[in-house]
């Protein structure tokens, strides 16, 4: 199977990739590389690829390029990564917001949307500083803007969705793992 950007997608092959989308702090890289465990796959964490590719932290590539720069490197990465059959990958918070990245997301794999609550993601990053976006005097206030414009499209790109808020990663895995495994027998998209 083919989609409009070219090459096989593995779409309904039973390795199709998986795609973690949600906002930073719930849970994509840390459910990700348990999930890609369970299953036997490949982890990619788009934001540590970025990094290991540009030989320095995204928050020094949004300090030097901005955002701008730093997205357009990310849907480079996201076309190249969207593209490996059986990957689980964890995206970048924000990755859903150009409209060529929704495409590669939908198109090419089973998108999982991890979901967690304002308060519970900024207990979760509060004190990370390799958070560019979150270099405000309000952060929280910003992380509450962040949802409330991203949330909306994490859930229309989203094949399955996740509450991560107040569980252990395992139980998060026993919810998903069968959920991933109807929706790739029963439907092509995953």
């Amino acid at each position: 199977m083919t989609d409009s950007a070219g090459p096989a997608s593995g779409r309904g092959d039973g390795v199709s990739p998986v795609f973690l989308v949600g906002m930073m702090g719930a849970g994509k890289t840390t459910i990700g590389r348990q999930l890609a465990a369970a299953l036997g796959r490949e982890f990619v964490d788009l934001d540590q690829a970025i990094e290991a590719r540009c030989g320095v932290r995204v928050a020094t590539i949004f300090d030097i390029e901005g955002e701008a720069g730093f997205r357009r490197r990310e849907t480079a990465a996201l076309d190249e990564f969207t593209r490996k059959p059986g990957l689980v990958l964890a995206t970048g918070g924000g990755a859903v917001m150009a409209p060529e990245n929704q495409a590669m997301l939908k198109t090419r794999g089973c998108v999982v949307y991890l979901r967690a609550g304002v308060d519970e993601l900024y207990r979760r990053v509060a004190r990370d500083r390799n958070r560019p976006l979150l270099h405000t005097p309000d952060p929280r206030q910003r992380l509450a803007d962040l949802v409330a414009q991203r949330e909306r499209l994490y859930a229309e790109l989203a094949d399955i969705t996740l509450d991560t808020a107040d569980q252990p990663v395992s139980h998060i895995l026993q919810q998903l793992l069968p959920l991933l495994r109807a929706t790739q027998s029963q439907e092509p998209s995953c």
